[in-house]
């Protein structure tokens, strides 16, 4: 009984192909449009946490400076000379719960091998920043802690630095100026890509922080200082030990403003990612309103056909047709219509999310989840504004269905 009525169900459709299809129209795109708009909410979601990643084992960052008040601009880092590597030494020596810190001095300077130059970002720190940024080596090996006791002249470059000056050539072992110094490449980093904060790890040189404050300017002091913890349920206690530890060290009177700035990120690296999900469902909420725009549709026109059907009804009745044979075949007939648009909706929705990634303008992530949900809603639509009309239609009697006209 059941697929005979599917078979009555896909005659009925092919009978009234236009209405057919204006019908489904509202489910085809109630349900592309949660599956565009979900792919690209959680390929947002995916393209903050890469840049997050960034991170790697950050936990805290410190920055000279003040923060800045409301309205105001902070100064840049590299304008106000407050940190200093015995700073981020102290951190390391006596603040519980740190388990690595980094000092970094930044700078940007042309680099140039044989007739190639390229500017880029080099960067002074120690051999912590491996494990607290998460940095991999695809050659060669990063410098060590004696390396930096005796300020040596090696470098470890990234992806885009290695093709833009060595091509295909190995740069491991080959000499390269950084501005006026000779240095050594000692490794290549694996690709990382963009940062959380806009830089490029793989356009980027690191050497010895000693190195890059001896040799690179003679400065004394670092731009900012990444901390790693031990963990994280102390992370706002450690974060105020830092804080009276750098007061006190820079000798701040009290009610004196820092002169430095920390941030959690692990904090900020949760809110954001909450946000990016909250973003995600509510694409999703915004464009399942579709689907009951589409649901209503189903309802109306499935009315419509009860009201033209009615004779025929009756003469089923009349044959012997029972309450739940009218009421399947009505059910059926609304499911076909849910599911046939559902499934279109689907194959729109995932071609519309490719097309959008191929632009290169957002990031999109096909997951089965929201397909399958879009899928089920789609199913129980048809199932919930079938009902009435099912109902309607069953409950016709059959002298008065046989007496319309």
């Amino acid at each position: 009984m059941f697929w005979e009525s599917v078979i009555i169900a896909f005659n009925g459709l092919m009978a009234n192909k236009l209405r057919a299809a204006l019908t489904m129209l509202g489910m085809i795109i109630g349900v592309g449009a949660v599956i565009a708009l979900v792919s690209i909410g959680m390929g947002t979601q995916k393209r903050v946490e890469q840049n997050l990643a960034y991170l790697g084992g950050t936990n805290i960052i410190i920055r000279p400076g003040a923060a800045a008040a409301p309205g105001s601009v902070r100064s840049a880092a590299g304008s106000v000379i407050t940190l200093t590597a015995r700073d981020a030494q102290a951190i390391a020596d006596e603040v519980p719960g740190v388990a690595r810190v980094a000092p970094e001095l930044t700078g940007s300077y042309q680099l140039v091998y044989e007739n190639r130059n390229w500017n880029t970002i080099v960067e002074g720190t120690t051999v912590d920043a491996v494990e607290i940024q998460d940095l991999t080596l695809a050659s060669g090996c990063f410098f060590s802690d004696e390396d930096d006791a005796a300020r040596a002249k090696v470098a470890v470059i990234g992806q885009t630095v290695a093709n833009n000056l060595f091509g295909t050539e190995s740069p491991v072992g080959q000499n390269i100026r950084i501005g006026s110094t000779q240095f050594i490449v000692s490794g290549v980093l694996a690709s990382k890509g963009q940062t959380a904060g806009g830089g490029d790890l793989d356009d980027a040189v690191f050497v010895p922080l000693a190195t890059a404050q001896d040799r690179l300017g003679g400065k004394t002091y670092v731009n900012l200082i990444l901390a790693q913890m031990e963990n994280l349920q102390v992370l706002d206690q450690t974060e105020e030990y830092i804080t009276q530890l750098l007061r006190a060290r820079h000798k701040l009177a009290d009610g004196e403003a820092d002169d430095f700035t920390v941030r959690n990120y692990a904090a900020l690296v949760e809110k954001i990612k909450e946000s990016t999900r909250s973003m995600t469902l509510y694409l999703g909420n915004v464009a399942a309103i579709s689907l009951l725009v589409g649901g209503i549709g189903i309802m109306n026109i499935m009315l419509v056909s009860v009201t033209e059907r009615t004779k025929e009804i009756g003469i089923r009745k009349a044959l012997g047709a029972t309450y739940a044979n009218i009421m399947l075949q009505f059910l059926v007939e609304a499911l076909v219509v849910s599911v046939t648009g559902g499934l279109i909706g689907i194959l729109a929705g995932v071609l519309a999310a490719y097309g959008l990634a191929s632009t290169g303008a957002v990031q999109t992530v096909i997951s089965p989840e929201p397909i399958l949900a879009a899928f089920g809603i789609s199913l129980l639509i048809g199932l919930f504004f079938g009902i009435y009309p099912a109902r309607k239609a069953a409950l016709l009697a059959p002298i008065d269905a046989l007496r319309y006209e």
